[in-house]
């Protein structure tokens, strides 16, 4: 019956670039001078939030939101908190500097083992590296079942979940024994604003901060940092704005259509 087990959620959010401060900088090596730039929490992570405490105000339970980042992480994790998440940590540490989706998934991993979850909930991709792979990732070295690409939480039980997945030519329906790992797209839930009280606790509460020495024997020491890192970064690049279309105008219906018609057939569309 419900309430005899309490659902521990763990939600991974990481904070990125504010896009629209207009101030991105690039690190000599090709990656993103974080330090220097406004972040905000990844869009596909605060809807992974927002389901978590959904299910918590379903079910009860405690929804922990960590981050792997550097002490301004702290930001990220109080809003959070402020949302209505009841703990935080950041996973931090001049050893993780540098790591890429492999290196950062094992060091969450290794977090993830000293913590308590029945279900694991990260944003699908992150809006600075759009690599899609984290989650799934974790998913992989902590042996949890996982669905990623997930649009709705169609039933929360203490002991499974039944998801909606996105795919291609439609959609899947999917229950999983928990423990397990869910990545979440942007249009499974719509983020609650932080409220006033929230902001007030969110400071009063006290992050957990999870170091190296906290983690290392639960880590692939050669799978840590920019040397653990077997990706590289070739070039980082603002998205490209695609360039406006042709507009025509003050034409009559007949020569709009001729006029689109021939454009498809320059183009070989038709």
């Amino acid at each position: 019956s419900e309430g005899e087990h309490e659902m521990k959620i763990v939600v991974c959010i990481k904070q990125v670039p504010d896009t629209t401060s207009g101030i991105v900088k690039v690190n000599e090596n090709g990656t993103l001078d974080r330090a220097s730039m406004p972040t905000i929490i990844n869009h596909d992570d605060k809807t992974a939030i927002e389901a978590a405490l959904q299910i918590k105000e379903q079910l009860g339970g405690t929804v922990t939101v960590v981050t792997m980042g550097p002490p301004q992480a702290d930001v990220a994790i109080r809003e959070a908190l402020a949302m209505g998440c009841d703990e935080g940590v950041i996973v931090g540490g001049r050893e993780f500097a540098g790591s890429d989706t492999y290196a950062t998934s094992g060091i969450l991993a290794g977090a993830m083992r000293i913590m308590d979850y029945d279900l694991i909930i990260t944003g699908r991709q992150a809006i600075d590296g759009d690599t899609a792979q984290v989650g799934p990732q974790l998913a992989e070295k902590l042996h949890l079942p996982q669905v990623s690409y997930v649009e709705e939480i169609v039933k929360a039980e203490e002991d499974a979940i039944t998801v909606k997945r996105q795919f291609e030519d439609g959609y899947h329906i999917i229950k999983m024994s928990t423990p397990c790992l869910l990545t979440a797209i942007g249009e499974l839930a719509k983020p609650r604003y932080m409220t006033v009280d929230g902001i007030v606790e969110a400071y009063e509460k006290e992050v957990k901060v999870l170091g190296f020495e906290d983690l290392k024997d639960d880590l692939e020491l050669d799978f840590i940092g920019t040397k653990g890192s077997p990706t590289n970064v070739y070039q980082s690049f603002p998205k490209q704005m695609k360039a406006p279309g042709t507009v025509l105008k003050d034409m009559t219906d007949d020569e709009y259509v001729a006029a689109i018609m021939a454009k498809l057939e320059e183009k070989h569309i038709i």
